[in-house]
């Protein structure tokens, strides 16, 4: 079962590149100021979801890697006594 865990994180990093990706793209359009305005809002509106996505998985990876470095400090500190 672990074979399955790692594909899934590669997804999930792959995810949020793929999603940041799209968010560049999307302020690109935007700045580029030939979008409608009901285009450029419909747009707008989408770059807000994937920026709140990405948010998310970032809070998500931080979360991971607090949990990663406290863990890692009791080691430390086992091993010092």
């Amino acid at each position: 079962m672990p074979a399955k865990n790692a594909p899934a994180k590669k997804t999930t990093g792959a995810n949020f590149e793929n999603q940041l990706q799209e968010l560049e793209s999307i302020v690109e359009q935007l700045e580029g100021g030939e979008l409608p305005l009901d285009d450029a809002l419909k747009v707008f509106e989408k770059g807000v979801k994937l920026s709140r996505q990405c948010q998310q998985l970032l809070a998500e990876a931080e979360q991971k890697v607090t949990i990663l470095m406290d863990n890692q400090e009791q080691t430390f500190e086992v091993d010092d006594e």
